[in-house]
């Protein structure tokens, strides 16, 4: 069973992880796990439903995607600022000034837009910064909270997405089904995607098919990404387990009691 969309008037991509069955028969308890989009422009009605929903919201955007963007303020909801990357980065931070370079060397060579975002992925193996972030995030989640934990990012597809696997892997979700669960970022964000893509197009002034299918690997999910994010953390470590254990800091009983914590 794949994370469940929740309803809001505004926000696309707001998922609640309960329900995602793991290897051993459990599955994680509906309305303790939330992944999201940027949370700005909130109307009253969104507002209402996330004051009830989450105690924790962790944003892993830059600074400035920050000031650009800022997240509406959730009454009764504590704020945590764990940044994944340092500066913008195109794809991943959505934000112009760092597009804009994507897009001049990229827009029209999808095989190059593919290979870029894999190497992004990489780089959440790779990162001292981004992996040491990730471990305060995870640190975090083993706090005990009133409600639910929301994590987000920009378009709550690459960090965000991230984020998601690593609790799954520690909860004991198999990786088909992580997989599949992170690819249904398409299917969420399908209208923001042909909106951004027409938008850059036009500002770029062409039509071809070469850069719809590059603005597609930027600004979309693909399994070679998530591929490369696992595989570079076998390559490093040895196998998922000890790069979470030997590298994020992920101890057994941090295990034992995030799943206490998490699943029923």
């Amino acid at each position: 069973m794949p994370s469940r969309v929740l309803p809001f008037e505004k926000l696309n991509n707001v998922r609640d992880l309960g329900g995602m069955k793991t290897r051993d028969g459990r599955k994680i308890r509906d309305g303790k796990l939330i992944r999201s989009g940027h949370l700005s422009g909130l109307d009253e009605v969104d507002l209402g439903l996330l004051s009830e929903m989450v105690s924790d919201i962790v944003d892993f955007r830059s600074q400035k995607e920050i000031k650009r963007q800022p997240d509406t303020e959730i009454p009764g909801a504590e704020y945590h600022h764990i940044p994944i990357v340092a500066d913008l980065t195109a794809g991943i931070t959505r934000e112009e000034e760092a597009d804009k370079t994507a897009v001049a060397l990229l827009l029209h060579k999808p095989a190059e837009a593919r290979e870029y975002m894999c190497h992004m992925y990489t780089n959440f193996v790779n990162s001292e910064y981004g992996v040491s972030q990730y471990g305060a995030f995870l640190r975090l989640l083993r706090q005990p909270h009133r409600k639910a934990v929301l994590w987000h990012c920009t378009a709550g597809k690459d960090r965000a997405g991230i984020g998601a696997v690593l609790i799954e892997e520690i909860l004991g979700v198999s990786r088909q089904e992580i997989i599949e669960d992170y690819l249904l970022t398409n299917v969420h964000l399908e209208e923001d995607i042909r909106l951004l893509s027409a938008m850059v197009k036009k500002k770029e002034r062409t039509d071809s098919p070469l850069a719809d299918e590059s603005l597609k690997y930027l600004f979309g999910a693909d399994e070679e990404y998530i591929l490369s994010f696992y595989r570079e953390a076998e390559k490093k470590y040895g196998s998922m387990e000890d790069f979470l254990r030997g590298r994020l800091g992920v101890t057994e009983e941090d295990r034992a009691a995030m799943q206490e914590m998490y699943l029923v």
